[in-house]
């Protein structure tokens, strides 16, 4: 299982949110590109970045940013937040990102996926955000009727072998992963699964890797010192 340790953006900080809500932020640094260099000396080999500021506004603010984190680390960079477009999709392959996450217009544009080239979607992942179930849209901002397990094979048969999902709910809440969500979606699905939100302990990352999971993002428990992003390397391998 691979580790991806994340960076949550807003106007050029690194932070994290509570929940999803921006009222309730920690920066932790002011120098991204410096904590990304951090995570590739400890051992990362991948990095999830999100644009924040992109999610709600659905605009590339830190765009250069995000570029040069990925020219200056060498690291395999996966990038989300307000990626709405196949322009947009294009203009980060374009500079070298590895790979690029939809989120509200894989739901909002139910075409959208299938009218990208074969290329584009060999590099696309879906961000699927769950609240109490159902997937969520817009920087978490509204909740759809669509049930997850339901979206996942909507997914599956369009083609999307990637999907990162998030549980709000536990999202920086430092009390552990929804780890049955992700046992259930990983037999109802084929897909490659990153699980998302709440992976606070190195337990939760042994339990992940023991599903067979493609990934785990570790976001607030680096940040925080409950884990030690080294040892969870090795634990996932």
């Amino acid at each position: 299982m691979i580790i991806f340790p994340a960076i949550d953006l807003v106007e050029g900080e690194a932070v994290r949110l509570y929940k999803g809500d921006f009222a309730q932020k920690t920066v932790y640094s002011e120098d991204p590109l410096a904590v990304a260099k951090g995570f590739a000396e400890q051992g990362a080999t991948h990095i999830h970045l999100v644009d924040l500021d992109g999610a709600r506004k659905g605009e590339a603010n830190n765009f250069e940013l995000i570029c040069r984190i990925k020219q200056e680390t060498g690291l395999f960079v996966e990038v989300g937040g307000g990626i709405r477009s196949a322009e947009a999709i294009d203009r980060y392959l374009e500079r070298g990102i590895d790979r690029v996450i939809l989120g509200t217009v894989a739901v909002t544009d139910e075409s959208f996926i299938s009218r990208l080239t074969t290329a584009e979607r060999e590099k696309i992942a879906v961000g699927v955000d769950v609240k109490e179930g159902l997937v969520a849209i817009k920087g978490w901002t509204e909740t759809t009727d669509l049930r997850l397990e339901d979206f996942c094979r909507k997914l599956q048969r369009e083609g999307v072998d990637t999907v990162i999902c998030t549980d709000i709910g536990r999202d920086g809440a430092m009390r552990g992963t929804n780890r049955e969500m992700y046992r259930r979606l990983s037999e109802e699905t084929s897909m490659q699964i990153v699980a998302s939100g709440g992976v606070s302990t190195l337990e939760d990352v042994r339990s992940l890797a023991e599903m067979g999971l493609y990934g785990a993002i570790i976001g607030k428990a680096y940040y925080e010192g409950a884990i030690d992003l080294k040892e969870a390397i090795e634990v996932a391998r």
